[in-house]
């Protein structure tokens, strides 16, 4: 049986960390005025780490649905669906409660991935790829035929009638803070990827080089873009953006190659210092990230809010406040991993799902 692959839960720490920094600087207005440059870079990791995070959950589908698929096992199969139909269930709901918390919450659009994971969990790999590219695709068709500002209050990242339906569906699939279309592609590309033997120098060599070509050329092309191309209208006016809003075809390929290079660089850490004791409060932090997800908002953004630290901040303060959070929530989640196999919120969800 092959162990754990640790790198895995490095990587998602690596991506709890990064939604820290981004949602902290995102809800403090951060401003650095006297360092432009400074906020560009952080700017960059608007939607990166998200990605990392949903192409981590694809990997997972593919791993824990293995010997199912390998075997053949109508039953072993049907069971594997079922089972992530469950924590789909969860995480959607979950999300919806805490979207009364945290407007840009990313739970309850991970277990709407998560269905089309399991409807799809059978399909070969390239299937899996196409499937990506065609959620890509099929942002772009709803672009062309529906307004992508409707229910926005940009100055505010506000969105109004969210809970209509019509407002509901339209932000779940094409114009919420991480829509079906193309988000789900993450997910697939993730799946598509776990099919690899990711514990092969070779094949980790192969899926760094690809997703690092990826990233390169779409940050290059989104950078000379923005420098030299004549302005669109409409949505198109953003065509050389690097943010996730709204989430165009170039920074979908940078956000899906920087996520595939990041996993198989931790991955390859994982395995090269296993044992390292240094390695083991990231590694736990990575297995607590649904909790800590949750607390980053509850707890991290409620204390600052308490204290009147939580508006109008400059970057330096914004970074600084994130990091001195996840660098506690390291500590916490090692020193919880040393008595607790499951986080509280893994917990509620592994009672929950059975």
């Amino acid at each position: 049986m092959k162990q754990r692959i640790v790198g895995l839960d490095l990587a998602r720490a690596l991506a709890v960390i990064g939604m820290v920094i981004v949602n902290f600087k995102v809800v403090m207005h951060a401003s650095a005025a006297d360092a432009p440059w400074w906020l560009a870079l952080f700017d960059a990791l608007d939607g990166r780490a998200s990605a990392v995070f949903v192409v981590l959950a694809g990997v997972g589908l593919s791993l824990i649905s293995q010997r199912a698929r390998q075997s053949g096992d109508a039953g072993a199969l049907h069971a594997a669906r079922a089972g992530i139909l469950k924590r789909a269930a969860f995480l959607f709901v979950a999300g919806l409660l805490y979207v009364q918390v945290w407007p840009a919450d990313i739970l309850h659009y991970y277990g709407a991935y998560m269905v089309i994971g399991a409807a799809v969990l059978s399909w070969r790999t390239g299937a899996l790829f196409a499937a990506a590219l065609a959620m890509v695709a099929g942002f772009v068709l709803l672009a062309t035929a529906i307004d992508y500002g409707a229910g926005w209050n940009w100055e505010t990242l506000a969105y109004a009638g969210f809970w209509s339906p019509a407002g509901f569906v339209r932000n779940l699939f094409f114009n919420g803070f991480h829509p079906v279309f193309p988000w789900a592609g993450f997910l697939l590309l993730g799946m598509a990827a776990g099919r690899f033997d990711l514990q092969s120098p070779a094949v980790l060599h192969r899926i760094f080089i690809t997703g690092l070509g990826m990233g390169i050329a779409a940050e290059s092309a989104m950078l000379i873009g923005a420098m030299y191309a004549t302005p669109g209208e409409g949505i198109w006016a953003h065509l050389w953006s690097s943010g996730p809003l709204p989430p165009l075809p170039l920074y979908w390929i940078a956000g899906a190659g920087d996520a595939l290079a990041l996993i198989v660089a931790c991955v390859w850490i994982g395995e090269r210092w296993r044992n390292a004791r240094l390695l083991a409060p990231l590694v736990h932090t990575g297995q607590l990230a649904l909790t800590l997800y949750i607390a980053h908002v509850v707890v991290g953004m409620g204390v600052l809010e308490a204290l009147g630290l939580l508006n109008g901040r400059t970057l330096a303060f914004a970074v600084t406040s994130a990091l001195l959070f996840s660098a506690g929530a390291v500590l916490c989640a090692h020193l919880w991993r040393r008595r607790f196999a499951l986080g509280p919120v893994e917990w509620l969800m592994r009672r929950c799902t059975g």
